[in-house]
């Protein structure tokens, strides 16, 4: 039983697997649409509001975009800062490099659609593409290299997930099917969010392996009651 304001309720079976994993996770903003998690240990309480989610592809792409953004910012967050420049091979990205990587992948897609690049992070940008694109690769070479700071590389990471998110957001349903030249041809704006997502997700995936070689276990429970470890 939980407690919305200083009322019980139930949930169901999956809201239950849902909420521990955000819960265990320390998910202060499990949902920024429909839920939020205040509390931890104890006394838990799950605040519902009543904003209702977009309808069709925007409102299913922030659902998604909201779960990897909980997991990956879980993930970085369990890595500890001297963890950061751990790396499985001399070729391989390290900790901070793929954090960084992501969060400056996100903001070059945006820029792709219109949504510019952040000033104080790469400063004057040539107007004309590619000179843009390939001016925001260097850029994106130094940041890796040189950004190692967990709270810093955590901050970009996380503004890059809410520019993201407020992009789309704030975006018609008809943008979606804007075209623009993307890498040499002419797309969609719906493909490039795809891309950031599948971009978020593929290393995501990468630094759970560097958990587990790092023997630690990712920051959220198993999704089935029956293979979590006791």
């Amino acid at each position: 039983m939980l407690c919305r304001g200083f009322v019980q309720f139930s949930l169901n079976p999956l809201e239950q697997i849902a909420f521990v994993i955000m819960s265990q996770a320390g998910i202060h903003s499990a949902d920024r649409n429909r839920a939020t998690i205040v509390g931890a240990r104890s006394g838990i309480l799950l605040e519902v509001t009543s904003a209702p989610r977009i309808q069709g592809f925007r409102g299913e792409f922030l659902w998604e975009l909201e779960i990897a953004e909980r997991q990956l910012t879980a993930v970085a967050e369990a890595i500890p800062a001297e963890k950061y420049d751990w790396r499985p091979h001399e070729k391989a990205r390290s900790v901070s490099e793929i954090l960084v990587h992501v969060a400056v992948g996100n903001f070059m897609l945006l820029d792709q659609i219109g949504v510019p690049a952040p000033a104080d992070v790469y400063g004057a940008l040539p107007t004309e593409t590619p000179a843009r694109m390939w001016a925001m690769v260097k850029r994106h070479d130094e940041l890796e290299k040189t950004l190692r700071n967990k709270d810093a590389v955590q901050s970009l990471l996380k503004r890059s997930l809410f520019t993201a998110s407020e992009s789309i957001t704030r975006s018609a349903a008809e943008d979606l099917d804007r075209r623009q030249a993307f890498f040499g041809e002419q797309t969609s704006f719906r493909r490039v969010y795809l891309r950031l997502l599948a971009h978020t997700h593929e290393h995501m995936g990468q630094l759970i392996a560097y958990l587990r070689f790092n023997g630690i276990a990712p920051p959220w429970p198993d999704w089935r009651p029956d293979r979590r470890e006791p």
